[in-house]
């Protein structure tokens, strides 16, 4: 509870929004996607492999059979966009370069912009646009298994 000072009168308080509601208000930062509102498809896309720990290294060094550790620059062009995905075998950390990625999951967007990190973990599912005016990049390092 915060207390409000009037010159005037005596104190009265003011009731808050618990900081647990303020935090779930601050979560949800876009509109919500319906099912299967989402892109299907990749458009607008460029892949850049930037280096790989092999399958076999992955292996020796830290008892990861079968799976590679990829370092790729993705470039969305203005208008392009990731398709609908899934992270949960493939867990990456991303770092944006330049402009903006819009994340899209169920329960809302969030815009990622030059210089902010975010992961992918075993629970995310989303895609992304880009909705700028410029190309948009990021590096992205992640565990895939080996093809």
């Amino acid at each position: 509870m915060i207390w409000l000072i009037n010159p005037l009168r005596r104190a009265a308080p003011i009731a808050i929004l618990p900081i647990t509601a303020l935090c779930a208000i601050a979560a949800t930062s876009g509109p919500t996607a319906a099912e299967g509102d989402f892109p299907t498809e990749h458009k607008g896309l460029a892949v850049e492999q930037l280096g790989v720990v092999p399958a076999d290294s992955m292996a020796r060094q830290v008892g990861l059979d079968g799976h590679v550790l990829l370092l790729r620059r993705i470039t969305i062009e203005p208008g392009g966009q990731i398709a609908h995905h899934s992270a949960a075998e493939v867990p990456g950390v991303v770092y944006m370069e330049t402009g903006a990625w819009t994340e899209g999951r169920n329960s809302g967007e969030t815009e990622h912009l030059a210089g902010e990190t975010f992961i992918e973990d075993a629970d995310t599912v989303h895609w992304f646009y880009n909705r700028g005016g410029e190309p948009a990049s990021a590096l992205v390092c992640d565990i895939k298994p080996a093809s």
